[in-house]
């Protein structure tokens, strides 16, 4: 749904803006710089899984916020795909209502602390920031993102929003991931009945499964949950839909309108010599393991892991990096992240190179596994890798790799995690007749209601998109909510 800017701007006190602006001139805001994240240093952060970015302080979020320019045509918003208000809320904390800044934004997103932390916001909405046009460093919008719902949970005066009532028709989600959390905040608030089916023990999907304590702490994603379930929003843990139970049987329930975000669980692998042996992980599993079943507590948790000294992880992307970071504080005494472009084309976040580099961990671009090598027992002893190098751009706009004949050579290795991406969960598409399904496994929607092939079946996530971030699988849920909203209440 577009954003209309003039309604924004008009919303909002013109008097208290005139405050603001008058407090600092632009030039005088514009030429401050841009605040840096404190962070753990390296040498700590990698004995353990606290969490890397400390987070900002009152003073500096304050000073931080002071170069918001709010412009009246707010760029910044276009670039968000879940529509915050950003000068909004950052106009609250420069006034030091951080409370009310954290209310702001909960208005349009139900995991600003989520959001705050692993948002690729330097593509997105600071890539949008007026201060590019200027050749200067944009506003620091994740890190004020983080400091207001931070406050917010830090001051135990979680605020719930107005429910509408009198609907009381349910709805139901599958999964948990963030799609499916975003949708089911909606809906309830919108005061439909939802509940949440996930197949697994744990909520929150790949914000539990996927992301390191390190990088998203779990005391965070819980506390998410639980104001969802302030909203009234009732979760079913351990239900795999197709299996255990159908939308046929939901139907029979009272269940009127469904979404689908099941996520993109299945793991892709290179189809190489040695893929089978002992050591050689998927990202999916490695992480899950010490995640979500805690395997850097064994034996106190009865969940084994590979405790490998030479490491090689191969993939460029915030996965790979994830899985890389975690065997570092595993004890791997050499990690590798081994990537067949360059650097330039990595997918993964800069922050997160920038924290990998700082880790100790070595990277091998521009270099590609053809063999894994095992010893006697089948356990992976050595990778065999060649030297590539960057022809045309292909349909993602990288360089493509190109094969450099005769550069193979062996690397030592005793673990391997394989971070090349994962396909859309399998089972949901097979057990809904009806469903429209690309050659991908993804379902196929309307762009822009998400609805899929059956009216009163919504989809979003990685099922639709095979791979996406956490804002952008938020943005579908938001996007599904307010369209089955109009259905049902057209069916009405």
């Amino acid at each position: 749904m577009p954003v209309n800017f003039q309604e924004l701007s008009a919303a909002r006190n013109q008097e208290w803006r005139n405050e603001m602006r008058n407090r600092l001139s632009a030039k005088e805001r514009s030429n401050l710089p841009r605040v840096k994240m404190p962070e753990m240093e390296p040498r700590d952060r990698i004995l353990g899984f606290k969490e890397v970015n400390v987070g900002l302080n009152e003073d500096a979020a304050v000073l931080e916020s002071q170069r918001c320019l709010d412009c009246s045509t707010p760029s910044c918003i276009s670039g968000c795909p879940v529509n915050i208000d950003i000068p909004g809320f950052i106009k609250l904390i420069e006034k030091k209502d951080f409370l009310a800044a954290a209310r702001k934004l909960k208005e349009t997103n139900a995991l600003p602390a989520v959001c705050g932390r692993v948002c690729p916001q330097e593509i997105q909405c600071e890539a949008q920031c007026i201060y590019h046009k200027m050749k200067k460093a944009p506003v620091a919008i994740g890190y004020l993102e983080r400091f207001a719902s931070d406050c917010e949970r830090l001051a135990g005066n979680i605020s719930i929003p107005p429910i509408q009532t009198g609907k009381q028709i349910k709805v139901a989600a599958i999964g948990s991931g963030p799609a499916s959390l975003t949708f089911a905040g909606e809906m309830a608030k919108s005061g439909y009945r939802v509940t949440v089916f996930e197949a697994l023990h744990e909520l929150a999907g790949v914000l539990s499964y996927g992301i390191p304590e390190f990088r998203l702490p779990k005391t965070i994603v819980r506390s998410e949950i639980a104001y969802l379930e302030k909203l009234g929003v009732v979760f079913e843990k351990n239900v795999i839909v197709g299996k255990t139970l159908t939308i046929e049987d939901m139907k029979k329930q009272g269940f009127q309108g469904f979404f689908i975000g099941s996520g993109a669980g299945l793991p892709k692998f290179m189809h190489i010599p040695g893929e089978n042996a002992i050591g050689v992980y998927s990202s999916n599993e490695y992480l899950t393991r010490v995640n979500l079943m805690k395997a850097y507590q064994f034996p106190h948790y009865d969940t084994p892991i590979m405790l490998g000294k030479r490491v090689a992880v191969i993939g460029g992307g915030n996965t790979a990096m994830d899985s890389v970071r975690v065997a570092v504080r595993l004890g791997a005494e050499k990690a590798m992240i081994v990537y067949r472009r360059s650097e330039q084309e990595m997918p993964a976040r800069i922050e997160e190179i920038h924290h990998a580099k700082e880790e100790g961990v070595e990277f091998l671009n521009l270099t590609n596994p053809v063999e894994y090598i095992t010893d006697t027992a089948g356990r992976v002893k050595q990778m065999k890798v060649q030297k590539m190098g960057l022809g045309a751009a292909d349909d993602s706009g990288r360089k493509r790799p190109v094969v450099i004949p005769g550069s193979e050579y062996t690397i030592d290795v005793d673990t391997v995690v394989v971070g090349v991406g994962t396909d859309p969960n399998p089972l949901i598409p097979r057990t809904i007749q009806g469903l429209e399904v690309t050659k991908w496994g993804t379902i196929v929607v309307n762009e822009e209601t998400m609805q899929t092939a059956l009216p009163e079946i919504f989809a979003g996530g990685d099922i639709v998109r095979g791979g996406a971030t956490v804002i952008l699988a938020m943005g579908d849920g938001k996007k599904a909510a307010e369209s089955l909203h109009d259905y049902l209440q057209q069916k009405k």
